[in-house]
């Protein structure tokens, strides 16, 4: 009788180790490959991530934008020089330099407004120039090898009982499900990130129309800072990769194979909330609102 229910033991054990073994094979391969490739794509500027895209953008703002951005810049001036007629006593202490002051600063709102897109795919292209740089010193690290982390499962396998195999099913299922949701979490914030470069392409005309006012010149200064907290987000993203791969690395041999998955995931879960923290942390640098 015994020997019956030691079969049935093993034979219900030897289907657990099957399952869990299934459960951790390939399971960290997905977020293993978005994280591998976060370099790569950070690392791709603008007009070549998606040109139909990027051709669409530009087009939308020399022919939408940019007249729009005329009009406001128009505005802006005029009320400039109102502005600038009245403080001086209607005229009455006016100073000629002032007009060509005005002129000066008209010609130079004039050249923003109408190389906007221009500007800001050089802003980007500094951006994207410290981001290759860090790329050479962070890609080797960013492939993590997750089974040096978790160690020789088969014989942590072998020395459990059918409770605690049990167990480890169901935690391996668990991460099976939340594993693709997190690679899915890593690639939309690249993807976040980009198409928010493209909307603040589009509508860079019309703050760059108030940049060379006192009063107005906040909007375009705020856009500006924000333009470059774009760029600089692709660095920090970067940062955040190089700290997951590192820490992933530091968790050992797997000596107790519970707690290496659970690091493994936990770090997972970490890099996600970084990364989608990397945006409002770049504009909290930089004082974009």
């Amino acid at each position: 009788m015994l020997n019956i229910l030691d079969t049935i033991q093993e034979w219900i054990m030897g289907i657990l180790k099957e399952c869990i073994m299934g459960n951790l094979n390939g399971m960290f391969d997905q977020i293993n490959t978005e994280v591998g490739e976060v370099a790569a794509n950070v690392g791709t500027p603008p007009a070549a991530w998606n040109a139909g895209v990027f051709s669409m953008i530009r087009n939308l703002s020399d022919n939408v934008v940019v007249p729009i951005a005329g009009m406001v810049l128009t505005f802006v001036m005029c009320y400039e020089l109102i502005s600038m007629i009245i403080d001086r006593n209607n005229l009455h202490d006016f100073e000629t330099f002032a007009i060509y002051k005005w002129i000066v600063k008209t010609f130079v709102a004039v050249y923003l407004v109408s190389h906007t897109f221009d500007i800001t795919m050089a802003i980007f292209e500094m951006g994207q120039s410290v981001v290759q740089r860090s790329a050479g010193i962070i890609t080797g690290s960013t492939s993590v090898d997750f089974a040096t982390a978790l160690g020789d499962v088969s014989a942590q396998l072998d020395a459990m009982g059918i409770g605690e195999l049990f167990g480890l099913l169901v935690e391996t299922m668990l991460l099976k499900i939340t594993m693709p949701i997190l690679s899915l979490c890593v690639m939309l914030v690249l993807i976040g990130r980009m198409i928010e470069i493209y909307i603040y392409c589009s509508v860079g005309a019309i703050p760059f129309a108030t940049m060379t006012n006192r009063e107005w010149g906040q909007m375009g200064q705020n856009y500006l800072r924000g333009l470059v907290a774009l760029g600089l987000q692709g660095f920090f993203i970067m940062i955040c990769v190089a700290i997951y791969a590192v820490l992933v690395g530091q968790i050992g041999s797997g000596a107790n194979l519970h707690a290496a998955i659970w690091q493994c995931a936990g770090y997972t879960v970490l890099l996600c909330f970084s990364l989608f923290k990397t945006g409002a942390v770049s504009k909290a640098i930089l004082n974009a609102h």
